[in-house]
């Protein structure tokens, strides 16, 4: 089943709560970015999983025992999922799993491995030193992250077949740059349209502005909801 995640990115809590509150009925999870983070810090988190659980997209990436120790003090917040860099490589991942083991216990906050950002593209990948392409690079970031412990991974839409074929259906995947058929783009490279995300095995699809820009968000999410019924 794939569910509908929100991505609540407001530059202050007033108007996330808004968006949560009129979206809430609709989605599955609400996401907590780093611009909201970063201006209200654990407050937003709280406030917004009386919603809805909480995806707190904040990306880390950096050493082991730093990454372990940023789990550790995210953990209380009460998020369900807390993403890090697959690219911080496979002692990374296996520190943020084994510090949100010992933070949360049984209720612990799922680790979400990011792969390649939905705005990169191969050029830009190219750019960066990386050869063979975003699918390539992504298997490759995708394998090595599960093996070390990842629940989960964060992909784009180009990728959720590929790495289902791969990987099968262990990993909850997690999959920004979801657009309504006819929504602009943004600056997403990488996009596809609800339905076929979930035809391709997505878990979790994140929209933002498509339904936060809306006359209506409340609506704009239960029409991506029907949509994926």
């Amino acid at each position: 089943m794939t569910g509908l995640c929100v991505a609540l990115d407001a530059p202050d809590l007033a108007t996330a709560e808004a968006w949560a509150r009129a979206t809430a009925p609709h989605a599955g999870l609400l996401k907590v970015g780093l611009e909201l983070f970063s201006a209200e810090g654990g407050a937003a988190v709280r406030r917004i999983a009386q919603h809805r659980p909480v995806f707190l997209d904040v990306k880390l990436h950096d050493i082991p025992n730093t990454v372990a120790g940023a789990i550790r003090s995210l953990a209380p917040l009460g998020a369900a999922w807390i993403t890090i860099h697959a690219a911080g490589g496979p002692a990374m991942v296996a520190a943020a799993r084994a510090a949100a083991e010992q933070a949360g216990g049984a209720n612990r906050p799922k680790i979400l491995a990011v792969t390649v950002l939905t705005s990169i593209d191969a050029a830009t990948l190219a750019e960066t030193g990386v050869a063979g392409g975003t699918v390539q690079q992504v298997l490759r970031l995708a394998r090595l992250a599960v093996a070390a412990g990842a629940d989960g991974l964060v992909c784009s839409p180009r990728e959720v077949a590929p790495i289902r074929d791969a990987l099968g259906e262990g990993p909850a995947l997690v999959v920004p740059g979801v657009r309504p058929a006819g929504s602009a783009a943004d600056d997403q490279a990488r996009t596809a349209t609800p339905e076929e995300m979930k035809a391709a095995g997505a878990t979790w699809i994140v929209v933002g502005r498509p339904i936060t820009r809306a006359a209506d968000p409340g609506l704009a999410a239960k029409g991506i909801v029907q949509a994926l019924a």
